[in-house]
């Protein structure tokens, strides 16, 4: 059976033709006789759609004209995103990490814990200049 991918789309001539060369190949190997060559080449002929193209071929093997084959299935492929590496990870959590640190260092520190908002500014400049010497 001949199973189409969108039978209402329309045939161009270059598919009817090609359907029309299948049918000489069946008439070829002693599948069709002249007289049910006549009747399907006037069918493909009159061909509108792909379905109209499918009814003429649903009771023979290949060659099918290309239009009748399904199309190959795809196989879905997943993107990946790579994980970077530990030293970035790290880094990452690393200015996070010193704003919390200077904020408990801030009520814990008596009059000198105004300067702990400095680590954090600090940290980022150091992980910013490690970052610009890995590249």
């Amino acid at each position: 059976m001949v199973t189409v991918d969108r039978p209402n789309f329309r045939l161009s001539d270059a598919e009817r033709a090609e359907a029309l060369d299948a049918l000489a190949e069946h008439v070829r190997t002693g599948r069709l006789d002249l007289v049910e060559y006549d009747e399907r080449s006037a069918a493909v002929s009159s061909a509108k759609t792909r379905g109209d193209l499918a009814a003429v071929f649903s009771d023979l093997p290949e060659p099918y004209p290309s239009v009748l084959k399904p199309a190959p299935e795809v196989e879905a492929v997943r993107a990946t995103v790579p994980t970077p590496p530990l030293g970035r990870r790290l880094s990452a959590m690393a200015v996070p990490i010193a704003a919390v640190l200077a904020i408990a260092l801030f009520f814990t520190a008596g009059r000198f814990g105004i300067f702990m908002f400095v680590l954090p500014v600090v940290v980022a400049l150091l992980v910013g200049s490690l970052g610009r010497h890995r590249r």
